[in-house]
């Protein structure tokens, strides 16, 4: 992308009553933002959802002025601007109806190939969610995921340190500009963050970190990654946000769960008993679920060898090899057993480590 391409870009975006989505729908018609600001009247009038306050808004030549200055501060600060139909976009993000038409990025950023996280949770993390956390990216680090966050306090920087630790890449999405950061006790791990890593953020130099803006940046954590995690939460804030973004985004959604009488536990139990979320107790749930162990290896699961079976167990063993993946009501109907009896054979099963189960009430042999 040329600077001129940039800079009609820039002043498209600062048009009063262009956002992301019509932004996008301007450009797929005309081409690029300079032939929009060019087009004559009755063409822009055309497109769906353009209204005379917009075209009047198009003719508001203070956007260049804003414009310019913008690309002085991109070019002087070296920050990488990333447009959504290229190729340096994140892919998954393409794919947001919503997405940012610009990623403004700064640091040593590399998503080519791969696994991309987003870990999620309260400001008021507490030390079971540390130290789940802490085992989780220990556990996660010899696959070499990049951890997303959004660089706040409690689980974000807390992730953010871990994936720093075990020298994974780690990036922040940032509520504001990148001119500034917010909040401003965690400067001192920016130096360390771009080493391996970096910030991103669609916010301009002249975006100061308004509350608003973090429900955008949320979408965007939710967005470009892979599955999002929720360490811990009330029952009420930004992460669970960020959770539901992400199932609307048809992302894999996972969320730590903890005993009812903790308050920072409530919206992650909450999660998984609406089906929203998917229950984290390790490493190995998320690997299973998101498919990472057969992306890179053949996957090789041997039947235990000297387990003994009870022939209700073995029944059920036989009719899962047969029909892999089954509901817990339709083993029950097919195998011949009332459901209050069934649940503790499986119970058992699972103990002896001959099945496992699934979201959804699922089950399958091992």
């Amino acid at each position: 992308m040329t600077d001129q391409d940039l800079f009609y870009l820039l002043a498209l975006l600062k048009v009063d009553g262009v956002g992301d989505i019509m932004a996008k729908k301007l450009l797929t018609h005309f081409g690029n933002a300079e032939a929009i600001f060019k087009a004559k009247t009755n063409l822009i009038a055309a497109i769906d959802g353009v209204g005379s306050v917009l075209l009047k808004n198009l003719k508001d030549n203070s956007v260049f002025e804003k414009a310019n200055q913008e690309l002085e501060f991109i070019k002087s600060n070296n920050i990488k601007v990333s447009f959504f139909q290229e190729e340096d976009y994140p892919d998954r993000l393409k794919h947001c109806i919503d997405s940012p038409v610009l990623i403004f990025s700064a640091g040593n950023i590399n998503l080519k190939n791969k696994k991309i996280i987003s870990i999620v949770g309260t400001r008021q993390v507490t030390s079971y969610g540390m130290e789940f956390c802490r085992k989780l990216i220990e556990d996660l680090a010899p696959l070499d995921p990049v951890i997303v966050s959004g660089f706040a306090y409690g689980v974000d920087i807390v992730a953010h340190q871990l994936a720093m630790e075990h020298n994974l890449q780690t990036i922040g999405v940032l509520a504001h500009g990148l001119n500034q950061i917010y909040p401003k006790t965690h400067k001192k791990y920016v130096v360390k963050m771009e080493e391996n890593g970096g910030f991103m953020t669609e916010f301009w130099s002249s975006s100061n970190p308004d509350k608003e803006n973090f429900v955008r940046r949320n979408r965007i954590v939710a967005g470009m990654t892979e599955a999002t995690i929720v360490i811990e939460s009330a029952d009420k804030g930004g992460s669970l946000i960020t959770a539901n973004i992400a199932n609307d985004y048809n992302r894999d959604v996972f969320a730590v769960p903890g005993r009812v009488t903790d308050k920072y536990s409530q919206g992650c139990n909450d999660l998984i008993k609406t089906q929203k979320a998917n229950v984290l107790t390790s490493a190995a749930d998320l690997v299973y679920i998101l498919n990472w162990d057969i992306e890179n290896k053949p996957k090789t699961v041997q039947k235990q060898l000297f387990v003994e079976l009870e022939p209700d167990e073995q029944k059920i063993y036989d009719f899962l090899v047969k029909n892999g993946k089954e509901l817990l009501d339709i083993i029950a109907l097919q195998c011949d057993y009332p459901i209050y009896r069934i649940s503790g054979i499986l119970l058992n099963m699972e103990l002896k480590g001959v099945i496992r189960p699934l979201p959804g009430k699922l089950f399958e042999a091992i």
